[in-house]
Parts: C-alpha cells; sequence; structure tokens
C-alpha cells in the first residue's frame, strides 16, 4: 500500500509501506493492506510506519487521515521526523506545559497547555525513536 504524508509546505513521505499506526480523535488505530476505505480527523500524536521491517516515526500535529484502495493521505499542519526535532527546544517546552498545568494557582488556558504537551511529548517519542518513556 502506498502512504502520502502532506502539509501546506511539501510532502514529508511518500513510499509504498506496509503498515500504518496513528492517531485519530477518537483512539490510536492501525491500517493494513486491504483495509475497508476510512476517513477520519487525526489528534495531536505519532504516525508510526512500518516499510520492509524497519519502523519509521513521524509527528502529526492534528489533520486528517483518509484510506482508499490501498493508498494512504495525511493532510496535517505539521509532520515531522526524528532528524527534524530540537530535542532541547521539545524537553523545555514539555516542562514549561507540566508547569502550566501543575499550578493550581495561575489563571491559564488548560487546553493550550494541554495541546502544547501533547506536541511536546510526541516531538520527543519520534526525537528518540520511541526508544524511551517520556
Amino acid at each position: 500500500m502506498h502512504l502520502k504524508i502532506i502539509t501546506h509546505d511539501k510532502v514529508v513521505f511518500n513510499d509504498d509501506v506496509d503498515e500504518i499506526y496513528t492517531r485519530g480523535v477518537d483512539g490510536e488505530f492501525g491500517i493494513l493492506k486491504g483495509h475497508i476505505p476510512v476517513m477520519t480527523a487525526l489528534d495531536v500524536g505519532v504516525t508510526k510506519v512500518v516499510q520492509n521491517g524497519k519502523t519509521n516515526l513521524f509527528t502529526t500535529m492534528g489533520g486528517v487521515f483518509q484510506f482508499k484502495d490501498d493508498n494512504a493521505i495525511i493532510l496535517t499542519d505539521l509532520a515531522e521526523t526524528g532528524n527534524d526535532i530540537d530535542v532541547a527546544r521539545a524537553k523545555s517546552a514539555k516542562e514549561r506545559a507540566e508547569a502550566r498545568l501543575a499550578d493550581k494557582k495561575a489563571e491559564i488556558d488548560t487546553k493550550r497547555a494541554e495541546v502544547a504537551l501533547a506536541r511536546a511529548k510526541a516531538r520527543l517519542k519520534v526525537a528518540l525513536n520511541g526508544r524511551t518513556k517520556i
């Protein structure tokens, strides 16, 4: 089956794959060759692609996933590979978001802090190639 990951700026990935795992707004799901057609909104998270036994990870920051006739397309605002991610910056963003959420006295936009935390965790997972818990 074929997968294309597209942002506003570029095509991040465009190749044949064996397996696709990603996070939709209703939870994580996987796609194998021959899957029935599906279209769903994506949540902030990690998309795992298995290609000839090798795993590739991408951040996918929301968007849409479509699968039909063994062709998958991810349209997203932002997709990154591990090489695209500044680990120190992602760790700092994670710590800031956790601190904002932990401070019960501060008046913050909780949803915005939760999204920032989810983005930072996704970036760290991809940058560390899924090797460690975040």
